[in-house]
């Protein structure tokens, strides 16, 4: 029998899901589903087409509970700006959990990857900053930079925030930005070691293969979210750091092996602390969090199926 299946496109998902705490809700969720054992989620398919400077990446994930599942492609072609084009992309294609049968086609360019991304990086704030941030800090002047500093602030409202870029003027433009955004106070950094110094959180947010923020610059009192590498050869932060760290998090263990910055740590034979806990563990108490407003915390995040999944069913349930 014949059925409906929803389509919606980018503009019409950009209307729908705005960056909020209900979405940040939405995300947490995924974590604490995975902290429980019961999703299931394969590892993610990358296609490197080095040829064409091009990446596909398909991630998916069933949870527990939950009516549909997403099977999510996200491209990234980096030629793309030279032609005019946006150099990321994609779509999901949200399934029945019951019969499999395709419910929805969401056309979202890549937007929801962005926005669920945006809220993850909130929930390591929520469970990992100080109780106190005053400034936050974000490495990288990218649309993602942009959307963690938003979300961050939903849940740790900082008065200042400092940009540091490769680039001067597009972290000129991302400061300028945030402050209209968030009515904060906002100022371009030209040494990121001051902008570590000066922060009590800190998010990389770039597509760093050298570590742009070193061991020596972590200090009591902060919390660093590290979201830029997802992929083999990234690395946002010096291996060092990690040990130097009160607690390192990840996102999924599986991933950050091969991944994340755990990756880097493992390849330099430094790190000696064994599995590290995953942030819905951190969630939900089976593993212990900060333990005081002087630690130092990491979160090492390369995005999961699960957030995708959670995310397309969380669309399908709005009006």
């Amino acid at each position: 029998m014949a059925h409906d299946i929803r389509i919606l496109t980018e503009n019409e998902l950009r209307d729908m899901v705005p960056l909020d705490l209900a979405l940040i809700d939405v995300v947490e969720a995924a974590f604490v589903a995975l902290a429980g054992g019961g999703v299931i989620m394969p590892p993610i398919l990358s296609m490197d087409l080095a040829a064409v400077h091009g990446e596909v990446d398909v991630k998916t994930a069933y949870i527990p509970g939950l009516d549909s599942f997403a099977l999510k492609v996200s491209t990234g072609f980096f030629d793309n700006a030279a032609r005019g084009l946006p150099s990321l992309g994609g779509l999901m294609t949200v399934f029945s959990a019951t019969t499999g049968q395709v419910q929805a086609v969401l056309l979202d360019n890549g937007f929801l990857t962005d926005m669920r991304t945006a809220a993850a990086g909130a929930v390591a704030a929520r469970h990992l900053a100080p109780a106190e941030v005053t400034t936050a800090g974000v490495i990288g002047t990218g649309l993602q930079a942009r959307l963690q500093i938003r979300a961050a602030h939903l849940v740790r409202p900082f008065q200042r925030v400092l940009v540091w870029g490769r680039d001067l003027q597009k972290a000129t433009v991302c400061a300028a930005d945030l402050a209209e955004a968030l009515g904060i106070e906002a100022e371009v950094v030209s040494d990121p070691a001051i902008l570590v110094k000066r922060s009590q959180l800190v998010v990389t947010t770039t597509p760093a293969r050298t570590p742009v923020l070193q061991a020596d610059w972590l200090h009591p009192e902060l919390h660093v979210t590290a979201m830029g590498s997802d992929a083999p050869g990234k690395c946002e932060l010096a291996p060092a750091a990690l040990m130097r760290a009160d607690l390192y998090v990840a996102d999924r263990v599986s991933q950050v092996k091969l991944l994340g910055e755990l990756r880097a740590a493992l390849d330099a034979g430094i790190w000696t602390r064994g599995t590290p806990p995953e942030l819905g563990d951190v969630i939900t108490g089976a593993q212990a969090g900060r333990r005081s407003q002087g630690d130092i915390t990491i979160a090492d995040l390369t995005g999961t199926g699960a957030q995708d999944t959670a995310i397309a069913t969380h669309v399908l349930g709005l009006p």
